[in-house]
């Protein structure tokens, strides 16, 4: 009476028959080979998706930020179509297409984009941080001329002789004029403000440690 045949499989021509520690152990590394290939291709997914979310947050990056990235000229007119499209189904297709092309950008162009909106997000903190900063310098430098040296250290670019007047002079408007008078604050007060606000952002936009903003004439964080 022949012998049942045993089942099972030929792997490199070696017969595995269904049941034996070879045959588990091969499943066990084909399971993890497809494991392997599902996380690979989820994080794929979740790249491809985060890229098309970041192409979406750049419609919303103000324009002088957005030229400064230097996107591709094709990406560069898919955002300024986008925002012509109102049709639901027209602006999701625009946008899958908006996706594709961010997926093409090199890794240092999505830093940068992802950099930009980060800046802008935090745009409203870092002017309240700015606005105290001059505060405090407007208030040391009429207090005394140790902060004037300092400042200038910082700052070459001042005028010096500008930024020395005013200070003389806001120091004489706070002068009360009788004995027991509040501090009165004068245009000095203001200028000096204005002046040095405008060296510090200067500074924290990367246009030159010195350089003067167009708004200077803009009215200071006091309400004075």
């Amino acid at each position: 009476m022949s012998r049942k045949p045993k089942k099972g499989y030929y792997v490199r021509g070696q017969f595995v028959a269904e049941g034996s520690e070879l045959d588990i152990e091969l499943k066990h590394e084909l399971k993890g080979t497809d494991a392997l290939h599902t996380a690979s291709r989820t994080d794929l997914k979740k790249e491809s998706d985060a890229l098309q979310a970041l192409g979406e947050d750049l419609l919303t990056l103000r324009a002088d930020a957005l030229a400064k990235l230097s996107l591709p000229e094709k990406l560069s007119d898919a955002l300024a179509e986008v925002r012509r499209i109102s049709d639901f189904e027209g602006r999701r297709r625009q946008m899958q297409f908006i996706g594709k092309l961010m997926r093409k950008l090199d890794a240092g162009t999505v830093e940068a984009a992802r950099t930009a909106l980060s800046e802008q997000r935090s745009g409203p903190a870092g002017e309240a941080r700015l606005l105290h900063e001059a505060e405090e310098w407007r208030d040391a430098l009429i207090a005394g001329d140790e902060a004037l040296d300092r400042w200038m250290q910082s700052h070459p670019g001042t005028d010096t002789q500008q930024l020395r007047a005013l200070v003389r002079q806001a120091r004489k408007d706070a002068k009360p004029e009788r004995p027991g008078e509040a501090l009165r604050h004068g245009r000095a007060y203001r200028d000096i403000f204005q002046l040095v606000r405008a060296h510090l952002r200067g500074a924290a936009e990367g246009d030159g440690p010195d350089a003067i903003d167009s708004d200077a004439d803009a009215g200071d964080g006091d309400g004075d």
